[in-house]
């Protein structure tokens, strides 16, 4: 039952991711995006603490694997959010879904596991749907802008972090480190607001939407992949969260943000395709048989002990 239940919590934490894109993108009409980070994390950090403060005992070595989780996720929040600050809400989804590429290639690259031909395959597939994405109608003149890089850098990183997690996750440390974690990445949103000081939302509506994006997004959220990625391996993982990017599309399109258009439907197919090819489970290769006839007629026969 649990390991249905695994699967089918990376699913609802990529709905609810998907659905922070138009959310943050209004909210980002009013609201810096370091302010509305540092408050939402903040929140969010204060209701794990509140709610599971009787079982956060924890070690050294639980803090650290925690506070690297947050350190990672804080800075693809921050690239994420200020690249959707200069694009819109569906490419923000489709280009932060690279990461579902990233990561088997961060796997080889520090964990030496080997690419297959597939997974290249993939990127050539996804660097494909992000021309579509990112080239404007026209002459062809490219749009790929400060806010397309950042959101490529937050994938990037976010690749980094579904790596780490899957590396260091147990069920049993799964709130503490959703706490240290969502702590972390408060403290780093914090610290990226103060310069210019923290401006609080100022419509009640805001701050309801605030609320939904701590709570929802952020607390349980982060406790859903913790959890999850204990059972579930980092690239499988990467896979069911791929779904992200196409929950931002429809979200957006329902709230009347955006249109459905060719490129938005012939870049996120290239991309999801991508995304899906890279991360599906290589066949296994069939183990090699040993003649050891030979060996055996060379031999010696052996005692067995017996007497008879």
């Amino acid at each position: 039952m649990i390991d249905r239940l695994a699967p089918a919590s990376l699913m609802l934490m990529a709905i609810l991711w998907g659905s922070t894109f138009f959310v943050l993108k209004d909210m980002l009409t009013r609201i810096d995006a370091s302010d509305l980070l540092a408050v939402r994390f903040t929140i969010a950090a204060l209701v794990l603490l509140v709610l599971m403060h009787r079982r956060l005992q924890m070690d050294r070595r639980t803090i650290w694997h925690g506070v690297v989780m947050g350190c990672l996720y804080g800075v693809a929040q921050l690239l994420q959010t200020y690249g959707l600050a200069q694009t819109s809400a569906s490419i923000s989804g489709f280009l932060t879904g690279l990461y579902v590429v990233m990561t088997p290639i961060l796997e080889a690259v520090l964990l030496k596991a080997r690419v297959s031909q597939r997974v290249w395959l993939g990127v050539a597939l996804a660097t494909a749907g992000l021309g579509v994405l990112t080239i404007a109608p026209g002459l062809g003149a490219a749009r790929f802008g400060w806010g397309e890089l950042l959101t490529v850098l937050s994938a990037f990183t976010y690749a980094g972090h579904i790596v780490y997690t899957g590396r260091v996750s147990t069920r049993a440390l799964t709130l503490r480190l959703s706490t240290v974690q969502t702590a972390t990445v408060a403290v780093i949103c914090v610290l990226a607001a103060l310069p210019g000081g923290i401006a609080l939302p100022q419509r009640p509506g805001d701050w309801w939407a605030v609320l939904y994006l701590a709570i929802a997004c952020g607390a349980l959220a982060g406790v859903l992949q913790v959890w999850a990625q204990a059972k579930v391996p980092a690239t499988r993982a990467a896979v069911i969260m791929s779904s992200e990017p196409i929950w931002a599309a429809v979200f957006a399109i329902g709230a009347g943000q955006e249109e459905l258009g060719w490129r938005t439907i012939i870049g996120g197919a290239a991309m999801v395709a991508a995304m899906i090819l890279a991360s599906l489970p290589e066949q296994p290769t069939p183990p090699q048989i040993r003649d050891t006839r030979a060996e055996y007629r060379e031999r010696p026969p052996e005692w067995s002990g017996s007497t008879r």
